[in-house]
C-alpha cells in the first residue's frame, strides 16, 4: 500500500484517496452514527421505556456529555502515549457501549450506557482531524478536510434512513451501529500508517503539556479560527437545524416530509460542494474561501425569513450548505496547519470543544433571539454574528506562520 506519508507537499494541487485515508474517514463514519443514527427512533424510545417526552433528550446529552472534558484528556494522551493507543480502546469501547444500550433494561440504564458509549466517542473526531493532519499539509490539508467532511455529510444523510428503518423493527436495533467500530479498530491496528518522525511529549508532566498548549493558542491567529468555529456551530445548530424546521412547520405549514427534504438538499450539497474544497484551495487562499463562506451564510439567513412558500425554503438551505462547505473544512485545515509539533492532537481535540460549546450554546442563542424578537429575530440575530465573526476573522488571521511555545 502506498502511504500517505511519502506524498507530503504543500503544492501540491490533489491527492490520491489510499487505504489510510479512507481508514481515518471510517472514524468520522462510525463517531457518527451515535448520532444521527439515532436521533429518527427517539419518539420510539419514548414510547417503548414509557418515558415523558421531554426526558427522551437525555439520551443525546448523556452521550455528548463526555466530549466537553474527555475530547481535551484524550487529546493530551494522544500527543503524549501515541495515536492508536488512544484511538483503539475508545472505538472498541464505543461499540461496547452501543451493544449495552441495545440490550438495556430501563431507560436509566440505557442512559449509563449511553454515557459509557460517548467515553468512546469523546476523542474519535479530534484523532481523525488529528490524523488527517498528521499525514496532509498545505492545499493537501485542505482537500483531505473536505473529502472528510463530504464524507460525513453522506453518511448524516444516509444514517437517519437506516436508523429509521432498523427503528421500525425495534428501538434497540439503531444501537447496533456501533458495531462497526469493531472491524474498523482491526483494519485501523494492522493498517493504518502513522508518521514516525512525530515530536514527542513524552517527556513532559501533564500539566507542562496544558500550560504549552493554552500558551500556544493565545495566538491571534487561533483565536480567530477557533471564534469563527464557535460561530459556524451557533449558527448551524442554533439556527439551522433548529429554526428553519420551525419557521417550515409554523409560518409557512410543512408537513415533516417537506421539511426532511429541506433539511436532506442542505446535506446533499454540502457533500458535493466539500468534496470540491481542494479545486477551490487551489485558486483560492483558504481565508477567502472562509471569508466567502460567512458571507453566503449570512445571505441565506436573510433571505429565510423572507420566504413566502416551504419549498422556496430549498433556494436558502442550498446556499446555507454551500457556505458551511466553503467553511468548515478551510476551518479545520487551517488550524491544523498551524498546531505546534507535539500538540496537533490537543489543538485539535480544543477544536471539538469549541464545536460542542457552539452546539450546546447555539439552541439556547437562537431562543433568547426568539423571545426577544420572534421567529425573524432568530435569523436577524445571526446575521449580526456572522458580521462580528467577518470582522474578527478578517481583522486577527494573517498569513504569518504561528509562533510555537514551549514553555
Amino acid at each position: 500500500m502506498t502511504s500517505s506519508l511519502s506524498r507530503i507537499d504543500s503544492n501540491a494541487k490533489s491527492i490520491q484517496i489510499d487505504a489510510n485515508l479512507l481508514l481515518i474517514v471510517s472514524i468520522s463514519l462510525v463517531a457518527i452514527s451515535g448520532v444521527v443514527g439515532i436521533n429518527p427512533i427517539m419518539p420510539n424510545i419514548a414510547k417503548s421505556l414509557n418515558i415523558p417526552t421531554q426526558e427522551v433528550g437525555l439520551i443525546m446529552t448523556t452521550f455528548l456529555m463526555p466530549t466537553t472534558v474527555g475530547t481535551l484528556i484524550f487529546g493530551a494522551l494522544a500527543d503524549r502515549i501515541g495515536r492508536k493507543k488512544v484511538l483503539i480502546p475508545s472505538l472498541l469501547l464505543f461499540g461496547v457501549g452501543g451493544i449495552l444500550c441495545a440490550i438495556a433494561n430501563n431507560f436509566h440504564s440505557l442512559l449509563e450506557w449511553r454515557f459509557l458509549t460517548g467515553v468512546g466517542a469523546a476523542s474519535l473526531e479530534s484523532l481523525e482531524l488529528t490524523l488527517i493532519s498528521d499525514l496532509y499539509s498545505g492545499k493537501m490539508l485542505t482537500t483531505a478536510m473536505g473529502f472528510n467532511s463530504a464524507m460525513i455529510g453522506v453518511a448524516a444523510t444516509i444514517y437517519p434512513l437506516i436508523g429509521g428503518v432498523l427503528g421500525e423493527l425495534s428501538w434497540r436495533y439503531p444501537f447496533l451501529l456501533s458495531i462497526l467500530a469493531f472491524p474498523v479498530a482491526l483494519l485501523i491496528s494492522k493498517n493504518l500508517k502513522v508518521p514516525t518522525k512525530q515530536k514527542s511529549t513524552g517527556n513532559l508532566n501533564f500539566s507542562n503539556y496544558i500550560k504549552n498548549t493554552f500558551n500556544n493558542i493565545k495566538n491571534p491567529q487561533v483565536f480567530a479560527l477557533l471564534f469563527a468555529v464557535f460561530s459556524l456551530f451557533v449558527i448551524e445548530l442554533g439556527t439551522f437545524y433548529t429554526y428553519v424546521p420551525i419557521l417550515a412547520g409554523t409560518q409557512l405549514g410543512a408537513s415533516g416530509v417537506e421539511i426532511g427534504i429541506i433539511i436532506c438538499c442542505q446535506s446533499l450539497v454540502f457533500s458535493f460542494v466539500a468534496s470540491q474544497v481542494g479545486f477551490l484551495a487551489n485558486q483560492f487562499s483558504e481565508k477567502k474561501l472562509i471569508m466567502l463562506g460567512f458571507l453566503l451564510c449570512g445571505l441565506s439567513l436573510l433571505i429565510m425569513p423572507a420566504i413566502n412558500n416551504a419549498w422556496l425554503l430549498i433556494i436558502p438551505s442550498v446556499i446555507f450548505g454551500v457556505s458551511v462547505a466553503l467553511i468548515f473544512p478551510p476551518l479545520q485545515a487551517t488550524l491544523a496547519g498551524i498546531a505546534p509539533e507535539g500538540y496537533r492532537a490537543g489543538f485539535m481535540a480544543l477544536n471539538v470543544t469549541v464545536q460542542s460549546l457552539g452546539r450546546a450554546l447555539g439552541p439556547l442563542f437562537a431562543g433568547l433571539a426568539y423571545g426577544a424578537w420572534g421567529i425573524q429575530g432568530v435569523f436577524y440575530a445571526s446575521v449580526v454574528l456572522i458580521i462580528i465573526t467577518v470582522v474578527v476573522f478578517g481583522l486577527l488571521h494573517t498569513s504569518k506562520k504561528l509562533r510555537v511555545v514551549n514553555g
